[in-house]
Protein backbone atom coordinates (compact mmCIF):
# COMPACT_ATOMS: atom_id res chain seq x y z
CA UNK A 1 0.00 0.00 0.00
CA UNK A 2 1.06 3.62 -0.42
CA UNK A 3 3.46 4.93 2.21
CA UNK A 4 6.03 7.64 2.66
CA UNK A 5 9.69 6.94 2.86
CA UNK A 6 12.73 9.05 3.62
CA UNK A 7 12.71 11.18 0.43
CA UNK A 8 9.06 12.13 0.84
CA UNK A 9 8.26 10.23 -2.36
CA UNK A 10 5.03 8.26 -2.36
CA UNK A 11 5.62 4.53 -2.84
CA UNK A 12 2.87 2.24 -4.08
CA UNK A 13 3.40 -1.46 -4.82
CA UNK A 14 7.13 -0.87 -5.20
CA UNK A 15 6.76 2.17 -7.47
CA UNK A 16 8.06 5.50 -6.11
CA UNK A 17 5.84 8.19 -7.57
CA UNK A 18 7.71 11.24 -8.81
CA UNK A 19 4.34 13.00 -8.76
CA UNK A 20 2.45 11.86 -5.69
CA UNK A 21 -0.57 13.92 -6.67
CA UNK A 22 -1.33 11.40 -9.41
CA UNK A 23 -1.82 8.65 -6.85
CA UNK A 24 -3.89 10.92 -4.62
CA UNK A 25 -6.14 11.79 -7.56
CA UNK A 26 -6.47 8.12 -8.53
CA UNK A 27 -7.75 7.35 -5.04
CA UNK A 28 -10.26 10.23 -4.98
CA UNK A 29 -13.87 9.47 -5.87
CA UNK A 30 -15.89 12.21 -7.55
CA UNK A 31 -18.11 12.44 -4.47
CA UNK A 32 -15.14 14.02 -2.67
CA UNK A 33 -14.77 16.83 -5.22
CA UNK A 34 -12.08 17.64 -7.77
CA UNK A 35 -9.61 16.58 -8.92
CA UNK A 36 -11.16 13.11 -8.90
CA UNK A 37 -10.27 9.88 -10.66
CA UNK A 38 -12.73 9.65 -13.58
CA UNK A 39 -10.33 10.86 -16.29
CA UNK A 40 -7.62 8.54 -14.97
CA UNK A 41 -10.14 5.71 -14.90
CA UNK A 42 -10.82 6.24 -18.63
CA UNK A 43 -7.13 5.94 -19.48
CA UNK A 44 -6.54 3.06 -17.08
CA UNK A 45 -9.34 1.02 -18.61
CA UNK A 46 -7.67 1.23 -22.03
CA UNK A 47 -4.24 0.42 -20.59
CA UNK A 48 -5.53 -2.61 -18.70
CA UNK A 49 -7.26 -3.98 -21.78
CA UNK A 50 -4.03 -3.58 -23.76
CA UNK A 51 -1.86 -5.24 -21.11
CA UNK A 52 -4.20 -8.20 -20.72
CA UNK A 53 -4.69 -8.54 -24.49
CA UNK A 54 -0.94 -8.62 -25.02
CA UNK A 55 -0.49 -11.32 -22.39
CA UNK A 56 -3.23 -13.51 -23.83
CA UNK A 57 -1.74 -13.12 -27.30
CA UNK A 58 1.68 -14.21 -26.03
CA UNK A 59 0.47 -17.03 -23.77
CA UNK A 60 -2.09 -18.54 -26.14
CA UNK A 61 -0.38 -18.75 -29.55
CA UNK A 62 -3.13 -21.06 -30.90
CA UNK A 63 -6.15 -19.15 -29.59
CA UNK A 64 -8.45 -17.39 -32.01
CA UNK A 65 -9.80 -13.88 -31.59
CA UNK A 66 -13.05 -15.06 -30.03
CA UNK A 67 -11.36 -17.06 -27.26
CA UNK A 68 -8.97 -14.25 -26.43
CA UNK A 69 -11.82 -11.72 -26.37
CA UNK A 70 -13.82 -13.89 -23.96
CA UNK A 71 -10.79 -14.44 -21.73
CA UNK A 72 -10.02 -10.73 -21.63
CA UNK A 73 -13.62 -9.96 -20.69
CA UNK A 74 -13.36 -12.49 -17.86
CA UNK A 75 -10.22 -10.85 -16.50
CA UNK A 76 -11.24 -7.19 -16.73
CA UNK A 77 -14.86 -7.48 -15.55
CA UNK A 78 -15.84 -5.28 -12.65
CA UNK A 79 -15.94 -8.03 -10.03
CA UNK A 80 -12.45 -9.26 -10.97
CA UNK A 81 -11.02 -5.76 -10.72
CA UNK A 82 -12.74 -5.24 -7.38
CA UNK A 83 -11.18 -8.42 -6.00
CA UNK A 84 -7.72 -7.26 -7.09
CA UNK A 85 -8.43 -3.92 -5.43
CA UNK A 86 -9.36 -5.71 -2.21
CA UNK A 87 -6.08 -7.64 -2.18
CA UNK A 88 -4.36 -4.24 -2.36
CA UNK A 89 -6.64 -2.92 0.41
CA UNK A 90 -7.61 0.06 -1.74
CA UNK A 91 -10.87 0.53 0.13
CA UNK A 92 -9.03 1.85 3.18
CA UNK A 93 -7.14 4.39 1.03
CA UNK A 94 -10.03 5.88 -0.93
CA UNK A 95 -11.07 9.49 -0.48
CA UNK A 96 -14.87 9.57 -0.56
CA UNK A 97 -17.52 12.17 0.01
CA UNK A 98 -19.63 11.99 3.21
CA UNK A 99 -22.53 10.27 1.43
CA UNK A 100 -20.40 7.51 -0.05
CA UNK A 101 -18.59 7.02 3.25
CA UNK A 102 -21.89 6.63 5.06
CA UNK A 103 -23.21 4.05 2.60
CA UNK A 104 -20.04 1.94 2.54
CA UNK A 105 -18.69 3.10 -0.82
CA UNK A 106 -15.21 1.82 0.04
CA UNK A 107 -16.61 -1.73 -0.22
CA UNK A 108 -18.57 -1.28 -3.45
CA UNK A 109 -17.30 -3.21 -6.48
CA UNK A 110 -17.84 -0.35 -8.92
CA UNK A 111 -15.89 2.17 -6.85
CA UNK A 112 -13.04 -0.25 -6.16
CA UNK A 113 -12.79 -1.27 -9.83
CA UNK A 114 -12.76 2.35 -10.98
CA UNK A 115 -10.04 3.21 -8.48
CA UNK A 116 -7.89 0.31 -9.65
CA UNK A 117 -8.15 1.48 -13.27
CA UNK A 118 -7.29 5.01 -12.19
CA UNK A 119 -4.19 3.78 -10.36
CA UNK A 120 -3.10 1.91 -13.49
CA UNK A 121 -3.27 5.19 -15.39
CA UNK A 122 -1.37 6.99 -12.64
CA UNK A 123 1.39 4.36 -12.77
CA UNK A 124 1.63 4.77 -16.54
CA UNK A 125 1.73 8.58 -16.47
CA UNK A 126 4.32 8.62 -13.71
CA UNK A 127 6.57 5.70 -14.66
CA UNK A 128 5.90 4.79 -18.28
CA UNK A 129 4.33 1.76 -19.91
CA UNK A 130 6.90 -0.90 -18.95
CA UNK A 131 6.79 -0.04 -15.25
CA UNK A 132 2.99 0.04 -15.34
CA UNK A 133 2.75 -3.29 -17.17
CA UNK A 134 5.12 -5.07 -14.77
CA UNK A 135 3.10 -4.03 -11.73
CA UNK A 136 -0.27 -4.79 -13.33
CA UNK A 137 0.86 -8.24 -14.47
CA UNK A 138 1.97 -9.07 -10.93
CA UNK A 139 -1.54 -8.19 -9.72
CA UNK A 140 -3.28 -10.22 -12.40
CA UNK A 141 -0.96 -13.24 -12.57
CA UNK A 142 -3.15 -15.32 -10.21
CA UNK A 143 -6.19 -14.62 -12.41
CA UNK A 144 -4.27 -15.38 -15.59
CA UNK A 145 -2.98 -18.63 -14.11
CA UNK A 146 -6.49 -19.61 -13.01
CA UNK A 147 -8.08 -19.24 -16.44
CA UNK A 148 -9.91 -22.41 -17.50
CA UNK A 149 -8.79 -24.46 -20.52
CA UNK A 150 -9.08 -22.67 -23.83
CA UNK A 151 -12.28 -24.47 -24.88
CA UNK A 152 -14.00 -23.44 -21.63
CA UNK A 153 -13.07 -19.77 -21.63
CA UNK A 154 -16.12 -17.58 -21.28
CA UNK A 155 -18.13 -20.20 -19.38
CA UNK A 156 -18.89 -19.31 -15.80
CA UNK A 157 -17.98 -21.56 -12.88
CA UNK A 158 -21.50 -22.99 -12.41
CA UNK A 159 -21.65 -23.99 -16.06
CA UNK A 160 -18.19 -25.59 -15.97
CA UNK A 161 -19.06 -27.52 -12.82
CA UNK A 162 -22.35 -28.72 -14.29
CA UNK A 163 -20.65 -29.84 -17.52
CA UNK A 164 -17.96 -31.71 -15.58
CA UNK A 165 -20.60 -33.64 -13.64
CA UNK A 166 -22.86 -34.28 -16.64
CA UNK A 167 -19.95 -35.63 -18.68
CA UNK A 168 -19.46 -38.25 -15.96
CA UNK A 169 -23.19 -38.87 -15.44
CA UNK A 170 -23.00 -37.66 -11.85
CA UNK A 171 -25.69 -35.81 -9.84
CA UNK A 172 -25.82 -32.03 -10.23
CA UNK A 173 -24.74 -29.76 -7.36
CA UNK A 174 -27.10 -28.28 -4.80
CA UNK A 175 -26.73 -24.60 -3.86
CA UNK A 176 -27.98 -23.45 -0.46
CA UNK A 177 -28.08 -19.93 0.95
CA UNK A 178 -26.09 -20.17 4.19
CA UNK A 179 -26.12 -16.53 5.24
CA UNK A 180 -27.41 -13.14 4.11
CA UNK A 181 -26.20 -10.04 5.92
CA UNK A 182 -25.65 -6.30 5.63
CA UNK A 183 -27.84 -3.32 4.90
CA UNK A 184 -29.87 -2.87 1.73
CA UNK A 185 -27.07 -0.88 0.08
CA UNK A 186 -24.37 -3.37 1.09
CA UNK A 187 -25.77 -6.90 1.04
CA UNK A 188 -23.46 -9.88 1.47
CA UNK A 189 -24.34 -13.49 0.68
CA UNK A 190 -22.72 -16.79 1.63
CA UNK A 191 -23.75 -19.85 -0.36
CA UNK A 192 -22.88 -23.52 0.14
CA UNK A 193 -22.37 -25.86 -2.82
CA UNK A 194 -22.78 -29.58 -2.15
CA UNK A 195 -21.90 -32.45 -4.48
CA UNK A 196 -23.11 -35.99 -3.84
CA UNK A 197 -20.46 -37.67 -5.98
CA UNK A 198 -17.66 -36.96 -5.53
CA UNK A 199 -18.52 -35.85 -1.99
CA UNK A 200 -17.47 -32.22 -1.96
CA UNK A 201 -18.69 -29.21 -0.01
CA UNK A 202 -17.63 -25.65 -0.66
CA UNK A 203 -18.71 -22.12 0.13
CA UNK A 204 -18.62 -18.81 -1.71
CA UNK A 205 -19.25 -15.19 -0.80
CA UNK A 206 -20.52 -12.33 -2.91
CA UNK A 207 -22.51 -9.13 -3.07
CA UNK A 208 -25.34 -11.04 -4.79
CA UNK A 209 -26.66 -14.56 -4.38
CA UNK A 210 -25.67 -15.37 -7.95
CA UNK A 211 -22.14 -14.10 -7.34
CA UNK A 212 -21.86 -16.19 -4.18
CA UNK A 213 -23.06 -19.27 -6.07
CA UNK A 214 -20.42 -18.69 -8.73
CA UNK A 215 -17.74 -18.37 -6.05
CA UNK A 216 -18.93 -21.59 -4.39
CA UNK A 217 -18.87 -23.41 -7.74
CA UNK A 218 -15.33 -22.14 -8.39
CA UNK A 219 -14.26 -23.47 -4.99
CA UNK A 220 -15.86 -26.85 -5.78
CA UNK A 221 -14.10 -27.00 -9.16
CA UNK A 222 -10.77 -26.55 -7.39
CA UNK A 223 -11.47 -29.70 -5.34
CA UNK A 224 -12.50 -31.96 -8.21
CA UNK A 225 -10.30 -34.97 -8.97
CA UNK A 226 -8.65 -34.70 -12.35
CA UNK A 227 -9.89 -38.02 -13.64
CA UNK A 228 -10.89 -38.68 -17.25
CA UNK A 229 -14.45 -38.91 -18.46
CA UNK A 230 -15.81 -42.44 -18.33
Amino acid sequence: MPHRHAGAAVVFEGHAFADGSLLAQALTHRSAGSPHNERLEFLGDALLNLIIAEQLYLRWPKADEGAMTRARAELVRESALAEVARTLELGTRLTLGPGEMKTGGHRRDSILADALEAIIAALYLDGGFDACRNIVLAWFEPLLAALPPLHQVGKDAKTRLQEWLQARQLPLPVYTLAEESGDDHDRRFRVACTLGEPEISSEGNGTSRRGAEQAAAEAALAQLPQRPVK
